[in-house]
């Protein structure tokens, strides 16, 4: 071949190589909620893309709740604007399944994970977490986040009344007691914020830390109803009347603890790297175990996030299985862990390559992790109106803690309201 020939022919290959090389490269399009949690997303983003060059990841506006971005899935399931990976929140994981489910619109996880190794899968994923990305028998999702409620306490505040910070309350009772003593002047005893948190998982708390459940065993009643709901209405009118709560919201309360102006707070562990480190040495701040009266049948809300697959096409179904495999890895889960406090939903992630170290010198960060055992899956509502569900609910239980309502009327009318919602 002449050298000309020859310099065409390596330009032409080079070509090839190069188009078929750009024809392998996937752009995925992801949505999750919250802004703040960018801190997270964004560093485990650019850990991926080191290692699949070929796969980039472009985030569009964060959703600012799960409840918005649940009700912007629902809009572009009609559209066909789907992105192609989104974390839906728990609580809402049922509905948003069923609605896409009916359009082949969400990718069976499943078929997924069988064909990975098996000791991968084992080392990576229990059963328990695998179950709370399930939907009707099918894997819809893996989890990314998971939290179960905490306490945070100011250490100092709990000492002066009398408290040991080294061992906190484990039943309610005590707790009220407790924050009773440390109510003083302009300084509240607790703050347990369930009469505006933007979910029913507080409420959630309150039932299954009791040995209850949310629904009754064919899923078409609740099962807080009668003297169980009645009884948790008048706990939480206590954390009023007793600890001295205050009825401000959920953002005002966690300004006041970390002002040291609430002993005992409760919140996702998701912020507890923020409130960590907005203290920082203006008191001894501690967390403790969630308090719970039946310690042979309580359980625990398990709030957070599953990564689905919604991409339409086999290439970015592809990639994005790639990209959830990574997410809910130990390098990424040690990226959530550091930067937020969410409990990790890799097996792996507690080893020395990964958080042991981390969780060595950060006791208040490795206290979620004793949950773990109580941690139970989202019992969606039927009906396709959980969020309308728990807007009535709250409306009442505000109204029960403020002393408007009685516990009694507050939880018939609950469970009345609740229940014509479902059908």
């Amino acid at each position: 071949m002449k050298p000309l020939g020859k310099v065409l022919a390596a330009a032409a290959l080079a070509l090839v190589a190069s188009t078929a090389a750009r024809a392998q490269d996937v752009t995925l399009d992801v949505l999750y909620a919250f802004p703040a949690f960018a801190k997270f997303h964004e560093p485990i983003a650019a850990e991926f893309t080191k290692k699949h060059p070929n796969i980039k990841v472009n985030f569009r506006a964060p959703a600012a709740s799960y409840d918005e971005g649940h009700q912007a899935m629902l809009r572009q399931s009609v559209t066909n604007q789907l992105p192609d990976v989104y974390y839906s929140g728990f609580h809402l994981l049922t509905e948003l399944v069923e609605t896409l489910d009916k359009r082949k619109q969400v990718v069976d996880l499943g078929p997924l994970l069988n064909a990975e190794p098996e000791a991968w899968r084992k080392a990576n994923y229990s059963d328990a977490l695998l179950s709370l990305g399930q939907v009707a028998g099918k894997q819809a999702g893996l989890a990314f986040n998971a939290s179960t409620p905490l306490m945070y306490f100011n250490a100092e505040l709990v000492k002066k009344a009398g408290g040991d910070p080294d061992k906190m309350p484990d039943n309610w009772a005590d707790i009220v007691a407790l924050a009773k003593n440390i109510r003083s002047g302009d300084t509240a005893g607790m703050a347990y914020n369930i009469h505006d948190w933007p979910d029913d998982w507080l409420w959630r708390g309150m039932i299954l830390q009791g040995g209850h459940s949310m629904l009754a065993a064919d899923g078409k009643k609740v099962a807080f109803g009668g003297d169980v709901g009645e009884k948790t209405l008048a706990t939480l009118r206590s954390f009023v009347t007793e600890g001295g709560m205050p009825l401000i919201d959920w953002d005002q309360s966690r300004q006041q603890f970390i002002a040291g102006k609430i002993g005992i707070f409760f919140d996702t562990p998701a912020r507890l790297r923020q409130v960590t480190d907005l203290i920082g040495d203006r008191f001894t701040m501690k967390t403790a175990l969630f308090p719970v009266d039946d310690k042979a049948k309580g359980k625990l809300p398990t709030g957070g996030n599953a990564a689905l697959i919604t991409a339409r096409d086999a290439a970015k179904q592809k990639a994005a299985w790639e990209f959830i495999k990574f997410v809910t890895g130990p390098e990424a889960q040690k990226i959530v862990v550091e930067t937020a406090g969410y409990m990790p939903t890799n097996l792996r992630a507690g080893e020395d390559a990964f958080l042991g170290p981390f969780y060595k010198d950060n006791a208040n960060f490795r206290t979620i992790n004793g949950q773990v055992s109580r941690a139970a899956p989202w019992e969606g509502y039927p009906g396709g109106n959980s969020v309308r569900i728990w807007r009535q609910q709250r409306e009442v239980v505000s109204g029960v803690m403020r002393g408007e309502i009685q516990p009694k009327t507050g939880i018939e009318r609950i469970v009345s309201e609740t229940e014509a919602l479902m059908k």
